[in-house]
C-alpha cells in the first residue's frame, strides 16, 4: 500500500507517519475487528448485530476489506470498506463503510493513513470511493473536505419492512 502515483491535491499522505502501521483484516483479527466495530457503535450511540464469528465469515469475503491500523503494537482504528457494482457507471467501486480512529489516537495522523490505504485499494482500477457521515459529525465533514473530497446533499434512509406491516 505505498504506491503514491497520482496522490498530487488529495491531502493524503505518500506513507503512513511514524509509528502508523496498516495492514488488511484476517480471519484471525476477528475478534478485535468486533472490538472496534462495537467502539464505535458506542460512539454513536447504535448497536451492532453482527459478532466475532460473523466477522470471521466476513474477513474471507473477497469484497470485503477492513484495514486495521496500528500504532506501535497498539490497535488505533479501522476503516471497512465493501467493493460493489454501480449500475450507472456499470464499473465496481468501494463504498467506505466505517472510519474509527481511537480517541487515544487521534490527531496522529491515523485517519489519513487509513483513508490512504483505501485510495490505494481504489488506485489500480481507478475506482470511485463513496461513503456517507451523519449529518451532526462536523469534524468528520472537516476531515473528509480536508482530503479533496466533495460532499453532496443527498440523504440516506434505511426501512426494514418485514417490520413496518407492508
Amino acid at each position: 500500500m505505498s504506491d503514491t502515483s497520482g496522490r498530487m491535491g488529495t491531502g493524503l499522505p505518500a506513507t503512513p507517519p511514524t509509528g502508523i502501521r496498516i495492514r488488511r483484516a484476517t480471519e484471525a483479527d476477528a475478534a478485535l475487528v468486533d472490538i472496534l466495530v462495537r467502539e464505535i457503535a458506542a460512539h454513536q450511540g447504535d448497536h451492532v448485530q453482527a459478532t466475532a464469528a460473523d466477522w470471521g465469515s466476513m474477513l474471507t469475503r473477497d469484497d470485503v476489506c477492513v484495514l486495521l491500523a496500528f500504532d506501535g503494537e497498539r490497535p488505533a482504528g479501522y476503516v471497512s470498506t465493501l467493493r460493489r457494482f454501480h449500475l450507472w457507471s456499470a464499473s465496481d467501486l468501494i463504498a467506505l463503510d466505517d472510519l474509527w480512529v481511537r480517541p487515544e489516537a487521534r490527531d496522529k495522523g491515523v485517519g489519513r493513513a487509513l483513508m490512504q490505504a483505501v485510495a490505494d485499494l481504489a488506485a489500480p482500477e481507478r475506482l470511485a470511493i463513496v461513503w456517507g457521515a451523519r449529518a451532526d459529525n462536523e469534524a468528520a465533514h472537516r476531515f473528509y473536505l480536508r482530503l479533496g473530497a466533495a460532499m453532496t446533499t443527498k440523504e440516506m434512509f434505511s426501512w426494514r419492512p418485514a417490520s413496518s406491516g407492508v
